[in-house]
């Protein structure tokens, strides 16, 4: 995961000048505003965040170095690992609307499965304006009151970039960020659940909540990659293998094709806790 000074020079560098100079004096002003929790009506610095979609254009196809042009994937990776890339929110998702105002619609494009590490040597249009938004969250200095408002009144990109700024914010040692993570749980939108599963939710979601995330992204098709820390927190879970052995008779009988990363998954929770990582069948 890239560190706020490396996020903001990938962002920066994939910027036009009027997108840098949108951005800095953005940054600038969540830094000095920060929170306002007493506050009438929403922060400068929120407004930006809502509107960054208007802003955060790339003005010429990023250098692709080992990766496929036509598919804009790394080389070698598979297609179910790296999701295409997604058009960045217009002014049609709501760019103008102040947080707290209704919920937008979310594009189709915002159903696309993904990565979520954001690389410093590419930002696919999507991942742009999500760094782009937790820079400003970060500058902020958001609290847990403040990213659950924004939050529960964002469109699909805005939750989320929220979502993906918890391990960039103070909050993330405590557990007050719980709930975002179990409501983008329940959503249909892979995206959010691939965002839900990051650093944030292997440190703070419960052993019956983190195994249902883990099942949720095998249903929904999100790759494993976006389960932060999962070889870890699977590890010797007899519970989980038996969650994942039910799951794959049930599709079995019903005629469907068991996702390839539960046999991963599976060979974690058959081993023994600080025991090498069991090898897969394709490994093996």
């Amino acid at each position: 995961m890239l560190t706020v000074t490396e996020l903001r020079a990938a962002v920066e560098h994939r910027l036009d000048e009027a997108g840098r100079a949108w951005l800095d004096s953005a940054l600038t002003d969540a830094a000095k505003s920060g929170p306002r929790p007493d506050a009438s009506g929403p922060a400068r610095w929120e407004l930006d965040f809502a509107s960054a979609g208007r802003h955060v254009r790339t003005p010429q196809p990023a250098t692709m170095t080992g990766r496929s042009a036509a598919t804009d994937r790394p080389a070698n990776d598979s297609p179910a690992a790296v999701a295409g890339p997604t058009p960045a929110d217009g002014p049609s998702e709501a760019a103008s609307r102040a947080p707290g105002g209704p919920p937008g619609r979310d594009h189709p494009a915002e159903q696309a499965t993904p990565t979520e590490t954001i690389a410093a040597d590419h930002l696919a249009p999507h991942d742009l304006l999500d760094a782009a938004r937790i820079l400003i969250l970060h500058a902020a200095g958001a609290d847990a009151p403040t990213v659950a408002r924004l939050y529960a009144h964002g469109t699909g990109a805005e939750r989320r970039a929220v979502l993906r700024a918890l391990p960039h914010l103070e909050l993330f040692a405590g557990a007050d960020a719980v709930p975002l993570v179990e409501d983008a749980l329940r959503t249909n939108d892979t995206r959010l659940v691939a965002a839900a599963v990051g650093p944030y939710a292997a440190l703070h979601l419960s052993p019956h909540s983190w195994r249902q995330a883990v099942l949720k992204c095998l249903f929904t098709g999100v790759p494993l990659t976006a389960v932060a820390d999962w070889e870890r927190r699977a590890q010797g879970d007899g519970e989980l293998g038996r969650m994942l052995d039910d799951y794959a008779r049930e599709r079995t009988a019903a005629g469907r094709p068991v996702p390839g990363d539960l046999d991963r998954v599976l060979a974690m929770t058959r081993a023994l806790p600080g025991a090498p990582r069991a090898l897969t069948r394709e490994e093996s």
